[in-house]
């Protein structure tokens, strides 16, 4: 059944236009999957792919809605590469304990998971702009109350901000799935891959903006390291405003009234959602396969890449042989915002080539290559744990093997789980994602005190080991099973 948008999101073509049939009326013929297994079920997530006059107007809205994320992307990933590169050094300073170095990461990671479900709850009633422009305000609000926290010294004010932020992750990551609510199965990887790619830009400049963000504070009367969050915050509300704009026709809703992902009821909410999303993927093993490749890969990637500022910083207080080599704090500060900005550039630059191979070489293998280029990174990383440019090539390892990762496995559950389903799914994939990040960088601080930074990247080598293995027999078991059983 399809739904009627809200007013003010008009979809572009009728429903029968958009969904297209052959010139004998017929419909298209079932596709092969993109591991090349035959696929009928998906034949509604290929519409887009149809020859004729209304599949070109739709395959130009997806590519308007890929461009319209993707620009909104480059300005609301601002606050996260800010709050990441600094957050672990606020938290000691405002805690005057190093046990809590990982809380902003925690209280960020926390929240993106708790919003997740609602969020895509919300897209399923009223669409992906709404619901990505309502996470955005309150990423917005999140960078003011840093400002404030790092103003009074306030510990408990800069947990709120940091968890408020980390509204900005689950809308980043929501944008990934809203990419390919239009997408044809031939280019889903790809057009996923783009909006991920985009996030470069602001990702990768956030944690440059301590110099410019030091002036700006100065200017403003507030402390240096306060500056970096109010040009977050701007960044935000830019990406805020085009979202609120320019994503029209939204893309869910469209889909929707194509026929492309059918709702036969009223959306679940609160934990009805978040069964129905957990569900849809446990009944699929590809579905749980990608599942547990993108969280091991997130719960890793956060790990070791919150307390690589704190281990840097570490390392720079050691006594060196040569006393000069200490570098004074703006110095510091700016070599940890260029190795986290090396590893942002890692996880999102390369986006379009992950894409490119998970459309082409498939979405497990993809997945798996992943895996083995993160097992190689903190392996790096933490026998190189006292040479800053072996920590910095191992966190842009890091990034690399978290991106093919990413893309692979979401596409993959993408395209796996029933697609009346698929935002749910997609909602509590990034829950579960979220509190990996969270239960990882919590961890991550206890083990940098206990073990070391090596017993950390070791860790996170077990954690792999088990979801590579995970992966192999769970995707093994989906392709066994007989197409007409997805």
């Amino acid at each position: 059944m399809s739904t009627t948008p809200p007013a003010g999101d008009p979809v572009a073509g009728t429903p029968a236009d958009l969904a297209g049939t052959d010139p004998a009326g017929t419909g298209p013929t079932a596709p092969t999957d993109r591991e090349g297994r035959s696929d009928p079920a998906a034949r509604d997530r290929t519409i887009a792919g149809e020859a004729g006059p209304a599949d070109r107007g739709r395959s130009s809205l997806q590519r308007r809605t890929v461009g319209v994320l993707a620009v909104a992307q480059v300005f609301s990933g601002l606050g996260n590469g800010s709050t990441l590169a600094l957050g672990s050094i606020l938290a000691v300073r405002l805690s005057g304990s190093e046990a809590w170095a990982g809380a902003t990461t925690t209280a960020l990671t926390l929240a993106a998971a708790v919003v997740a479900v609602p969020l895509s709850a919300l897209a399923v009633r009223r669409g992906r702009r709404i619901a990505l422009v309502t996470g955005l305000a309150g990423a917005m609000a999140g960078c003011a109350v840093i400002v404030l926290a790092v103003v009074t010294g306030l510990f408990a004010l800069l947990l709120a901000g940091a968890a408020l932020v980390g509204l900005a992750t689950a809308v980043n990551l929501q944008s990934r799935f809203a990419a390919v609510d239009l997408a044809s199965d031939a280019r889903r990887g790809r057009d996923l891959s783009i909006v991920v790619w985009s996030i470069t830009v602001g990702a990768v400049a956030g944690p440059n903006l301590v110099r410019p963000g030091a002036v700006l504070g100065r200017a403003l009367g507030l402390p240096e390291i306060a500056g970096p969050f109010v040009i977050s915050l701007a960044g935000m509300a830019v990406g805020a405003l085009i979202l609120l704009i320019a994503l029209r026709p939204d893309p869910l809703l469209t889909a929707r009234a194509a026929a492309v992902d059918r709702v036969t009821g009223p959306a679940p909410r609160g934990r009805a959602a978040l069964r129905h999303g957990w569900a849809a993927i446990r009944r699929e093993p590809r579905a749980l396969a990608a599942l547990l490749g993108v969280l091991a890969a997130h719960g890793a990637m956060v790990a070791v890449m919150s307390m690589t500022p704190l281990h840097l910083q570490h390392l720079n207080a050691a006594p060196p042989a040569d006393a000069a080599a200490h570098l004074h704090e703006p110095d510091l500060l700016a070599l940890i915002g260029l190795t986290i900005s090396l590893h942002i550039l890692g996880m999102y630059a390369f986006s379009p080539v992950m894409g490119w191979c998970t459309d082409r070489w498939g979405r497990t293998t993809t997945l798996l290559a992943g895996q083995g280029v993160l097992v190689v990174a903190v392996v790096l990383a933490g026998l190189g744990q006292a040479q800053v440019p072996v920590v910095t090539v191992g966190l842009l390892l890091l990034g690399l093997g978290w991106s093919a990762s990413t893309v692979a496995g979401s596409t993959l559950l993408a395209e796996s789980v029933d697609p009346g389903s698929r935002v749910l799914a997609q909602g509590v994939s990034d829950t579960l994602m979220g509190a990996f990040g969270a239960v990882g960088s919590a961890v991550a601080g206890a083990l940098l005190a206990g073990v070391g930074y090596l017993g950390l990247n070791l860790t996170a080598v077990v954690l792999l080991g088990v979801a590579i293995v995970a992966v192999l027999r769970l995707a093994r078991t989906g392709a066994d099973r007989p197409a007409t059983a997805r």
